[in-house]
């Protein structure tokens, strides 16, 4: 009787128990690997305490500081002696004003009288009531269309002022006397003279308008010169003609 075979030889029953090449070609690719987030280091505790006081103590900035020396602009008329005190009822001196300058608000107005406005042209003048001798003042002369040449108009100057003389011939000596030109924004011409006499300094600016001569003086004795030279040469500085164009402009404002 013949035998029949029901398995194949022991090679095709490996062949159908092991996995092929093709399906381990098909299977799935794995995930990538989570990446890790790298957190900044915390400071440690006492750095922290310090930064958060320092944070605290900080002021915040100031909006407008505070000026060293308050300081308030002066309006001067430069009236005759013939119209003396004829400002008064609504007029304003600002809408009058020839010329203007900053005055410290500590310091104190002295009422020029009618004489010395007529005899030395003197219209304005302020002191430091502690200092009187630390002043600025301002005087004028009619009838000069043009700046003479710097050396001439100081000369003039001094004629009708003992103290100014006084001043320049104990600077004379030491060098003391310098002089410069300068002009404004306008082309306006202004003389500046610096006076470094044995017991006082004084700033004198000059120009002419409106026919006028013009001279602002900042005075101090030397004590007070080098404790004030800031503020002294801000008002000297300061000083300026007022034109009829300014002036419209005051007035509608």
């Amino acid at each position: 009787m013949a035998t029949t075979t029901l398995f194949s030889s022991s090679s095709s029953s490996s062949s159908l128990l092991s996995p092929s090449p093709s399906s381990s070609s098909s299977s799935l690719p794995l995930p990538p690997k989570p990446q890790l987030l790298k957190l900044p280091k915390a400071l440690p505790l006492a750095a922290a305490a310090a930064a958060a006081a320092l944070l605290l103590s900080t002021a915040p900035p100031s909006l407008a500081a505070e000026p060293k020396y308050p300081l308030h602009l002066y309006y001067g008329t430069a009236a005759s002696a013939a119209n003396y005190g004829g400002y008064g009822g609504n007029a304003s001196k600002k809408d009058a004003a020839e010329y203007t300058y900053l005055v410290p608000d500590t310091w104190k107005e002295r009422l020029v009288s009618k004489v010395e406005k007529g005899t030395n042209g003197t219209d304005s003048e302020f002191y430091n009531p502690k200092k009187r001798a630390e002043k600025e003042y301002l005087t004028f002369l009619s009838g000069f269309r043009a700046l003479a040449p710097r050396d001439a108009v100081l000369s003039n100057l001094a004629l009708s002022d003992v103290q100014l003389q006084d001043l320049i011939a104990s600077a004379a000596e030491a060098g003391g006397v310098r002089s410069d030109e300068a002009r404004d924004g306008k082309g306006q011409l202004y003389y500046l003279y610096e006076i470094d006499g044995a017991g006082a300094h004084s700033l004198i600016k000059v120009t002419c308008a409106r026919n006028k001569l013009y001279a602002h003086f900042v005075n101090a004795p030397n004590v007070d010169w080098g404790k004030d030279e800031e503020m002294l040469r801000t008002l000297h500085d300061s000083f300026r003609t007022v034109d009829d164009g300014d002036a419209a402009a005051a007035s509608s404002s």
